[in-house]
C-alpha cells in the first residue's frame, strides 16, 4: 500500500544532499553542481549550518563525521570533538561548589572541534579551495539569512541574560528580531575573511590562523579554562569505525567516547525478535525496552577511555540481555557485565543538592547533513555546540564557545568522569550503513534520542519496506528512562514519549504495560535526515517536515 507523504522520496544519478536546513542543503548541491564531490558539499553546507541555524551549532562547537570514500572504499571517521581544558579537574569544579558541570556559561567549554573537522574533511577528500566551500556561509552571514522562528524564540527566552549578563550576545542578538527577519552576522563573515586572508586560503595556514592566531587570542580572552596550548595541541583526526552486522547491512558508528554504539547495541539485541506492526504496541514496548538495556550499558561503560566494545557488541553478550526484556516496562536502570565485569553508575544529584545559580538546563539541540555523490562517496555528519542560548558570543568573534564539558561526571572512576584533555561522551551521532553494493547515510539531531529515532527510521527501512521519506514521516517515539546527558541530568523512569498518531489502542496498550506515556503532537519528535545509493547507482534522499525548515536537494 501506498504511504502518504509530506514530500517525495528524491532519486536521480547526480548527486543528493540532505539537511536540517533548506540553505545549507542548496549550499552543498551548489558545490556539486560546481564539479565538487560529497566532502566539499558537506563541509560548505557545514560552515552554512553554523551561520543560519546559530541555536543549533556554531564554530564553537563540534562535529563527528561518518565518510566513505569510493577511492578507499572505506567508512571512515572523522573525530572533531575537542577535548576538555588540561585545567578543567573535577577538584577544580567542586571548589567552586559544583555538583555538576554546569549547561551553561564558559565553564563548560571544551577545545572547538568543527572548524578543523570540516577542514581535515576538505584536505583530505574534498577538490574545492576552501574559499569556495566558505564562500556561501560568508555570503549568508554578511548579506543576511531569513531567522526561523525557532532562533527567534531562543533569542527572547535569553534576552535578560543578553541584556544583563552577556554583553556580546546583546549587541548581535538584541533587540529580539522577528521570524522572517532578514538577519546578518557581520562579525561572523569578517572572521571568516580575515582567516582566508591571513592564511591565503591554504588549509593548514588557515587552521594555525584559527587555533594559534587572532580566533585562539579571541577565544583565550573569553574567561573559560581552556588556555593556549589547549587550542594549539588539539587536531581532528581520522579513526575506524565501529561496526556491526544487522540482517545483511553492515551498519558503521563511532567509537564509544561518543554514543553512536549503543545503535548498534540495540541492534543486537533486536535481532532476535520479529519485529511486526511498526504502529504497534509490540513494536514499541520491544524497542524501548531495548533502548533502556543499551543506554544503560551507555552510562556504565561508555566515555573516552577504553571500552570493552567486543563484549558489549557480542551475540553472546545480546542474547543474555535479551532475556531481561519482559512483557512490562522495566522501572529499572540495568547495565550489564561484559566480559565478568562490574557495573558502575553514577550517583545522579537530586535537582534540589544542585541549587540555583549554578547552570540552567540546557534543552539544546543539534543539526544533521547527509550527502551522497555520483562518484560513489557519502558523507552523514552531525554537527553541534556553540549554541546561541548556551555561552556569550565573544565580540569579534560573532560566535560562542560550546557547552560539551556538561556531559562529564563529577564523580572519580566513571569511564565519562571529568579529567583533563579528555573527550566528553558526547550524544552526537551520525550513521552510515551498506549492503550488496547499497550506501546508506542518515542521522538526526535530537541528543540523548538520536539513536533512538535514527534506530526507528532504520528499522521502517530493514523490516517494514518503507522508503526514506516515508520511514522519516512515519510516527516516532523514545525513551526518558536513563540519566540525561545535559544539565541536569535526571533520569525519567518509564516514560514513552509518542506521537499521538500511532492510535488510542497503541497508547492504551503501553500504559497497561506498566510505560508512563505522555503522547506528544502528531508531527514532534524525529528529526531525520538521509541520503543514500541503490544497487542500480540511483541515488536518493529524504529530509524531515518536523519544523519545518529541513529540506532535501538533488538530481
Amino acid at each position: 500500500m501506498e504511504r502518504f507523504t509530506t514530500r517525495p522520496e528524491l532519486r536521480g544519478t547526480f548527486g543528493m544532499v540532505a539537511s536540517t536546513h533548506w540553505l545549507a542543503s542548496t549550499a552543498g548541491m551548489a558545490m556539486l553542481e560546481r564539479g565538487g564531490n560529497a566532502f566539499d558539499a558537506a563541509v560548505a553546507a557545514g560552515f552554512v549550518l553554523q551561520v543560519v541555524e546559530p541555536h543549533l551549532n556554531g564554530p564553537g562547537g563540534e562535529v563527528p563525521i561518518l565518510l566513505y570514500s569510493a577511492d578507499r572504499d572505506e567508512v571512515l571517521v572523522v573525530d572533531g570533538q575537542g577535548t576538555a581544558p588540561a585545567a578543567a579537574t573535577i577538584e577544580r569544579f567542586r571548589e567552586l561548589g559544583h555538583e555538576l558541570v554546569p549547561g551553561t556559561g564558559v565553564l563548560a567549554a571544551c577545545v572547538p572541534g568543527a572548524f578543523d573537522a570540516w577542514l581535515l574533511l576538505l584536505r583530505e577528500f574534498g577538490t574545492l579551495p576552501l574559499a569556495e566551500v566558505l564562500e556561501p556561509a560568508i555570503g549568508y552571514a554578511e548579506s543576511g539569512y531569513p531567522l526561523v522562528p525557532r532562533i527567534v524564540r531562543s533569542i527572547a527566552r535569553m534576552e535578560r541574560v543578553f541584556r544583563d549578563q552577556w554583553p556580546g550576545s546583546a549587541e548581535l542578538y538584541l533587540p529580539v528580531p522577528r521570524p522572517g527577519e532578514l538577519f546578518r552576522n557581520r562579525d561572523l563573515a569578517a572572521t571568516y575573511r580575515r582567516v582566508l586572508a591571513e592564511s591565503g586560503g591554504k588549509l593548514e595556514a588557515a587552521r594555525d590562523v584559527f587555533y594559534r592566531g587572532f580566533v585562539a587570542d579571541a577565544i583565550l580572552s573569553a574567561g573559560s579554562l581552556l588556555d593556549g596550548d589547549d587550542l594549539a595541541s588539539w587536531q581532528a583526526s581520522l579513526e575506524q569505525p565501529v561496526t556491526r552486522g544487522y540482517r545483511g547491512w553492515e551498519v558503521s558508528k563511532t567509537g564509544a567516547w561518543g554514543q553512536g554504539p549503543v545503535f548498534l547495541q540495540q541492534l543486537a539485541l533486536l535481532d532476535g525478535f520479529e519485529l511486526r506492526d511498526r504502529e504497534g504496541p509490540e513494536f514499541v514496548h520491544t524497542v524501548v525496552e531495548c533502548a533502556k538495556l543499551a543506554f544503560a550499558d551507555r552510562e556504565a561503560w561508555y566515555g573516552d577511555v577504553e571500552v570493552p566494545l567486543d563484549d558489549l557488541l557480542s551475540t553472546a553478550y545480546a542474547d543474555e540481555r535479551r532475556e531481561l526484556v519482559g512483557e512490562e516496562a522495566s522501572g529499572e536502570l540495568r547495565p550489564g557485565s561484559p566480559g565478568g565485569r562490574e557495573p558502575r553508575l553514577p550517583r545522579i544529584p537530586d535537582v534540589r543538592e544542585i541549587g540555583p545559580g549554578t547552570g540552567e538546563p540546557t534543552g539544546g539541540d543539534t543539526c544533521h547533513v547527509d550527502v551522497v555523490d555520483r562518484f560513489g562517496n557519502a558523507v552523514s555528519a552531525t554537527p553541534s555546540g556553540g549554541w546561541l542560548h548556551g555561552s556569550p558570543v565573544i565580540p569579534g568573534l560573532g560566535f560562542c564557545l560550546g557547552t560539551r564539558a556538561q556531559m562529564f561526571w563529577l564523580e572519580e572512576g566513571l569511564p565519562s568522569s571529568l579529567s583533563p584533555r579528555k573527550r566528553p561522551r558526547t550524544t552526537l551521532s551520525p550513521t552510515l550503513a551498506r549492503r550488496d553494493g547499497e550506501l546508506l547515510a542518515f542521522g538526526t539531531p535530537g541528543g540523548d534520542h538520536q539513536d533512538q529515532w535514527s534506530l526507528v527510521f532504520f528499522l521502517s527501512l530493514v523490516h517494514f519496506g518503507l522508503n526514506v521519506q516515508e520511514a522519516i514521516d512515519a510516527p516516532m517515539f523514545h525513551t526518558d528512562h536513563f540519566p540525561e546527558s545535559f544539565y541536569p541530568r535526571q533520569p525519567r523512569s518509564r516514560v514513552v514519549q509518542i506521537e499521538d498518531r500511532f492510535g488510542r489502542q497503541t497508547l492504551v496498550e503501553l500504559e497497561r504495560r506498566d510505560h508512563l506515556v505522555e503522547p506528544q503532537g502528531p508531527w514532534s519528535l524525529g528529526r531525520v535526515s538521509a541520503a543514500g545509493r541503490n544497487r542500480e547507482g540511483l541515488l536518493y534522499a529524504a529530509a524531515n517536515p518536523r519544523g519545518m525548515q529541513g529540506y532535501a536537494v538533488g538530481r
